[in-house]
């Protein structure tokens, strides 16, 4: 979907490793700063999954974490599961809170996406009443969670008939959000649910540079 930033040049590589007279090289502190980040994202990164129940939140996670799909219980509170990946030669660790979606769990959500690094608000294409909680979750975000959340819409379940939810209307959603992730998924189907989570690597690596 987005276009992302080839970010690269030289800055003199001989004199940042001239040796010091006792053989030890010098350490910028660009470098050293890069080399935290990326222990960071090695350590791992909190993704927090929103959404009304039934919308196949658990059917990606499980479809990218064990590449299987097949009937879910519902989700009581959060599952937890993780996922390495390897995003432009740097190793992530995506630590996925896969959340309920029934209203009686709602009050606890808050506190799987406090701190969270990303958020993938997930609706079914099929049922348009999703994609109207879909905005009432984007809102809260928005209120709540942290100003530098990477922020994700997944229209999932894109394998099945009677669309309720047009593309074109999902777009014109983005535009006034500015800067979204958006893939139409199916994990039945395996479409895109590693392209969603790529991306959001992909986004993580620009915000700890």
């Amino acid at each position: 979907m987005s276009q992302q930033q080839q970010k690269g040049g030289c800055c003199g590589g001989s004199d940042a490793n001239k040796s010091k007279p006792n053989g030890a090289l010098t350490v910028t502190d660009s470098q050293q700063s890069s080399g935290d980040n990326r222990n960071k994202l090695e350590k791992g990164v909190k993704l927090v999954l929103l959404g009304e129940m039934n919308t196949g939140k658990t059917c990606i996670s499980l479809r990218l974490v064990r590449n299987e799909f097949g009937p879910t219980d519902s989700t009581i509170g959060a599952a937890f599961l993780v996922k390495n990946m390897i995003v432009d030669n740097i190793n992530i660790k995506l630590e996925i809170w896969d959340t309920a979606g029934q209203e009686r769990y709602r009050s606890l959500t808050p506190m799987y996406y406090r701190g969270a690094a990303a958020a993938i608000v997930v609706y079914d294409i099929t049922k348009k009443n999703t994609f109207e909680t879909l905005k009432k979750w984007v809102s809260e975000l928005q209120k709540h969670a942290p100003p530098n959340l990477i922020l994700a819409l997944a229209g999932n379940k894109v394998d099945l008939p009677n669309r309720e939810v047009p593309v074109d209307e999902v777009s014109r959603y983005i535009s006034e959000l500015g800067d979204a992730i958006f893939f139409e998924t199916s994990a039945a189907k395996n479409e895109n649910i590693n392209e969603l989570f790529t991306e959001i690597c992909r986004r993580l690596i620009e915000n700890y540079k």
